[in-house]
């Protein structure tokens, strides 16, 4: 992870010369990363002509300044920790997935690992409803305390304290400094896609969820955006109507994304911008990101990774016995996987044997 210090300021403003454009096929790749949020990162790297209104588009927090000097070690051995959210925010155009609360929740998260060489990189999915120590935090947004709590659903977090919050939730239960946060909500991610022409996926069985407005026979589908925000939401349909068979078909769909992207080729200048101005748009990110700089820096170090060299499990848990709408971490086994990731080394497959969320078909329903 490189070292960074904290910064003062909410967003990082570009100075300078504009960027020198580089091949259109090399932009095209970039787009493809392992995330929700993944794509979205990239789909601004390389721009330069465009630079100062993509630079403007940007939403940035200062996590590092909002959570201060008690975080684990920030240790420089070349990888790189990041938290993607995927924001449940039901205000705005949000609201057609149910009453705005007058809270944002993470619907998804993923702890993004890019091992030392940025080759091959983990993702470690933590269900929302593992019940976890909540600490204490500052809220980014208000900077008002929030107590901690003992079994809090994990996604409690970010609805108390927004990322700030999330990020020290994932550090105290990891042990490990996140260097970058990512977080795109519900309308980005569909208009992301669309704009890349859909993604294709081949379901194995029917899902038929209403809650999701989805509806798939079994066979090959390009899936526009708000077909795709139906999959990575859908949890009725699949496995034991669960968080967990949720994670696998949106596993399932980050791998399909990144491959397709990977075969998109050459696109037209409209049309990247067009996806890059989406893209930006759609994210808020922490403040060492929050330029088209530093998102085209971060993306350049990530272009060689494609979906063969990404694991992607979910975070070891059993259901909870007093209550089994909720699942709780297996110590033994969690301390596996964020040890292989402190240690720069690959997730052994024995951390999740006995983990609830690896087991169901879910998984399988899409390819």
């Amino acid at each position: 992870m490189s070292d960074r210090s904290g910064s003062s300021s909410s967003r990082i403003r570009a100075t300078g010369k504009r960027r020198k454009k580089t091949s259109r096929r090399r932009k095209a790749t970039r787009i493809a990363v392992w995330s929700l949020a993944g794509a979205v990162v990239v789909g601004g790297a390389g721009l330069g002509y465009a630079y100062v209104h993509l630079n403007g588009n940007l939403k940035a927090v200062d996590i590092n300044s909002a959570l201060g000097k008690n975080r684990p070690e920030n240790v420089d051995n070349g990888s790189e920790d990041i938290l993607v959210l995927g924001s449940d925010s039901r205000s705005g155009a949000n609201g057609e997935y149910g009453a705005d609360e007058g809270a944002a929740r993470s619907d998804t998260a993923m702890v993004v690992h890019v091992n030392k060489g940025h080759k091959t990189a983990s993702v470690v999915s933590i269900p929302r409803d593992t019940l976890v120590t909540r600490p204490d935090c500052t809220g980014d947004v208000s900077g008002k305390p929030v107590a901690g709590q003992q079994r809090a659903m994990f996604n409690t977090a970010y609805e108390v304290g927004g990322p700030a919050c999330a990020v020290k939730t994932v550090e105290s239960m990891s042990g490990i400094r996140m260097d970058h946060y990512v977080e795109v909500d519900f309308t980005g991610f569909k208009k992301l896609i669309d704009k890349l022409g859909g993604v294709e996926i081949t379901t194995t069985k029917a899902i038929d969820d209403p809650d999701s407005h989805l509806d798939l026979q079994p066979g090959t589908h390009t899936l526009d955006g708000e077909q795709s925000l139906g999959l990575v939401r859908t949890r009725h349909s699949v496995g034991d109507g669960s968080d967990l068979g949720r994670i696998q078909l949106q596993q399932a769909f980050i791998k399909a994304l990144m491959q397709q992207v990977k075969s998109v080729g050459v696109f037209n200048g409209s049309k990247l911008y067009g996806v890059a101005d989406t893209a930006t748009k759609a994210i808020t990110t922490d403040s060492d990101l929050g330029s088209v700089t530093e998102l085209a820096s971060f993306a350049k170090g990530l272009k060689g990774l494609g979906s063969d060299d990404v694991n992607m499990v979910t975070l070891p848990v059993q259901y909870d016995p007093a209550d089994p709408n909720r699942v709780v971490p297996l110590e033994k086994a969690d301390k596996q996987v964020w040890n292989a990731l402190n240690a720069d080394r690959a997730i052994p497959a024995s951390a999740t044997k006995q983990s609830a969320g690896d087991k169901g078909d879910a998984s399988k329903i899409v390819k």
